[in-house]
């Protein structure tokens, strides 16, 4: 009697994009609630995106609890120190706002320059979200978003007797954060641009400008 095939173990079948994203989103979710600080959630998000099998995936949130066994939030909690909002906004009348550094995208943020000025840069920025959303309104006035040179990056605003730039729309390497870009220019614009991510301060260098 022939012998028959060895039988895979369950945890050496390869992994899929879904799987994943999956171990990310539980990722993100931990580092809303205060149980990952933001450099274990950097080194870990790493690790899921090399993750070629579920045995790799396995112990990289072995520590959390999952979708199915966390906790039940109590109605009337306030948010956590260090939670992530899902929204947050940017206003500038004859003014100027700036958004930059290691800071913490939502996954929408609204900006808005009437006879000012606004600069939005991703590029030190730690992304939470698989997915991120900037809607940027400039009326008779400017909004600056700078993206990294790896995102992924869709741009779906529009300009009347102002420019909304499209030129940095494009796929972005494995694994990266997508970046949708809409809104509305009208006697100004809007620009998306794309540059190198800034070099870490402890490196002791100054990034791109």
């Amino acid at each position: 009697m022939a012998d028959l095939p060895e039988r895979l173990d369950p945890r050496q079948m390869r992994a899929s994009d879904a799987d994943r994203e999956r171990v990310a989103e539980v990722l993100r979710t931990a580092a809303a609630e205060g149980r990952l600080d933001l450099d274990e959630v950097d080194e870990r998000l790493h690790a899921v995106y090399a993750a070629r099998t579920y045995a790799e995936l396995e112990p990289i949130t072995r520590d959390l609890p999952s979708a199915r066994t966390a906790p039940v939030p109590m109605d009337g909690v306030p948010p956590r120190p260090g939670e992530v909002p899902s929204t947050g906004t940017a206003v500038a009348v004859m003014s100027g706002f700036t958004r930059r550094g290691p800071w913490v995208p939502p996954r929408l943020f609204t900006c808005f320059a009437f006879w000012g000025g606004g600069t939005v840069d991703l590029r030190e920025a730690r992304m939470l979200h698989g997915e991120i959303k900037i809607r940027a309104f400039a009326v008779m006035g400017g909004v600056s978003v700078i993206v990294p040179e790896d995102a992924e990056v869709h741009v779906t605003g529009a300009g009347l007797m102002g420019g909304f730039g499209h030129d940095a729309a494009g796929p972005g390497r494995h694994g990266a954060p997508r970046i949708v870009v809409t809104g509305f220019a009208f006697w100004g614009g809007v620009a998306v641009e794309r540059r190198r991510r800034k070099r870490r301060a402890v490196e002791g260098r100054d990034g791109d400008s």
